[in-house]
């Protein structure tokens, strides 16, 4: 199997074979993108991210076996380009009325309303991180990339991929304590026959 440095390189000749790039990489890419941005934006996400990959190949760097974190680094540029995008796609849900009534299932109910409102404070704890932080945290977490590659895909020395990372866990985990701080204390009931 050739190596995505090998792809492209060919792909220098022969255009088409650029194509083999697409069919290994745009599942994963389109997931994350899809997250970051929505599903209706990360259609044209990708298409741009492959499309300027394709125009910008000769400035890959053949030592690098795997394109992935040149893609994410490119997507990640994108997305960038649509943060106003993201971040009102973030007001958007979090506006979204929750319908809830009391029923026999109120254990099932509060438990849902807490992690509502446990959402609504690790999206707005998302939200106000700096930009680099978060993509840096989301490049970590929902692509699955290594510190290394994400270095590689944000332009960034491996130290400041560490600083970003340990900041925005540190933001995350303050808001996870916080949440275990204010959620209410919820007896279960006990049912009887």
């Amino acid at each position: 199997m050739k190596t995505d440095s090998e792809v492209i390189r060919r792909s220098r000749e022969a255009p088409a074979e650029f194509g083999e790039l697409f069919v290994r990489h745009a599942a994963v890419l389109h997931r994350y993108v899809a997250r970051r941005v929505g599903i209706s934006a990360a259609d044209d996400v990708l298409s741009d991210t492959f499309l300027i990959a394709f125009e910008r190949r000769d400035r890959f760097d053949p030592a690098w076996m795997d394109a992935r974190p040149w893609l994410y680094g490119i997507a990640t540029n994108l997305i960038r380009k649509h943060h106003h995008d993201e971040t009102r796609a973030l007001k958007a849900l979090l506006a979204v009325p929750r319908e809830t009534s009391p029923t026999d299932e109120d254990v099932v109910a509060g438990g849902r309303i807490d992690a509502e409102r446990s959402f609504a404070t690790l999206s707005k704890t998302l939200r106000r991180m700096p930009a680099r932080d978060r993509d840096t945290l989301l490049l970590f977490a929902w692509a699955g990339l290594s510190y290394e590659e994400i270095a590689v895909a944000t332009s960034t020395p491996l130290g400041t991929v560490r600083s970003r990372l340990n900041r925005a866990k540190r933001m995350l985990r303050d808001a996870t304590t916080l949440i275990g701080a204010i959620a209410p204390q919820q007896e279960v009931p006990r049912w009887t026959s």
